[in-house]
């Protein structure tokens, strides 16, 4: 983290960053033009099965620059990614896909991979999904065996069709089917946990919800925040992402967010519109709600 003359910063606040053309030389330009602290990368495209080897001369200095800089780093795994597939097709895509995050994640020195706990399509019943997510997934978290392998952060989604976690206690089944890994966390999107039906735009809100995932999960296990304002109403299940302050949650919570204990030392990356702009002025806005 960012030293400040005061000592660490409690939330390293940065952006999800466009690295077409080169990880360190385009994703990290970007990011110091944004001061962002903290960044999250796609290291594959995200709407697609391809997974590219690196170039190990930008891994290199992107892993550099991001420890001599105190970066802490994150790699998305692509959307499609769906262990509750009714298609075995999707699913054994989805393990060739995570497993590539994961591996470029190391390669990278990104301290999690994040992923999305999709969806039981097909008809399925939930148990039935969950078992194959225990089957196809903890694998690769028990591949999960060096110092420097990334954590696997559990992304809820915003409640859309017959979703396998959106609400914050649907994690708790899905962390007893992977055995609460040791290497298994969240990343909480603020939008997709409004639009799922958790009112954080309530007085106390926020905290509330904070509360409920710590009871669910356990301590330490919110490693990641991907902070979004949402476009929609609070339970509208959809996954419209609004500049902050500029939505249905406003300001407000976002600062009462920074001060809960289970979100000490957690990063905080905005995935909002408006270009390297609007990023920019997402970036200031959440600094001086942390600062003050």
């Amino acid at each position: 983290m960012k030293s400040h003359p005061s000592g660490p910063v409690r939330n390293p606040v940065g952006s999800h960053v466009p690295v077409a053309g080169g990880l360190h030389s385009v994703g990290l330009s970007y990011a110091r033009e944004l001061r962002a602290e903290a960044v999250q990368v796609f290291v594959a495209n995200p709407r697609g099965w391809a997974t590219p080897a690196g170039n190990p001369r930008q891994d290199e200095a992107f892993r550099a620059a991001c420890a001599a800089g105190s970066i802490p780093a994150y790699v998305h795994a692509p959307y499609l990614i769906n262990f509750g597939s009714h298609t075995e097709a999707t699913v054994e895509r989805s393990v060739e896909s995570l497993r590539h995050s994961l591996r470029r994640g190391r390669e990278i020195g990104a301290l999690g991979v994040v992923v999305h706990t999709g969806s039981a399509t097909g008809g399925r019943e939930r148990p039935v999904a969950l078992r194959q997510v225990r089957e196809r997934m903890l694998p690769l978290l028990d591949e999960l065996t060096r110092d420097d392998d990334p954590f696997l952060l559990l992304e809820s989604t915003a409640g859309q069709g017959a979703s396998l976690c959106s609400r914050t206690w649907d994690f708790g089944p899905y962390f007893e089917a992977l055995d609460a890994h040791p290497k298994l966390g969240v990343c909480l999107d603020t939008c997709h946990v409004f639009a799922a039906g958790h009112d954080l735009a309530e007085p106390g809100g926020m905290h509330r919800t904070l509360d409920l995932l710590v009871d669910t999960v356990g301590e330490g296990r919110l490693r990641l925040i991907h902070a979004n304002d949402s476009s929609d109403v609070v339970g509208a299940h959809k996954d419209r992402h609004a500049n902050i302050g500029a939505g249905h949650i406003g300001e407000g919570p976002f600062r009462e967010l920074m001060t809960h204990p289970a979100t000490a030392g957690v990063p905080l990356v905005i995935e909002t519109p408006g270009g390297k702009e609007g990023h920019a002025a997402d970036v200031e806005r959440l600094k001086k709600l942390r600062n003050g």
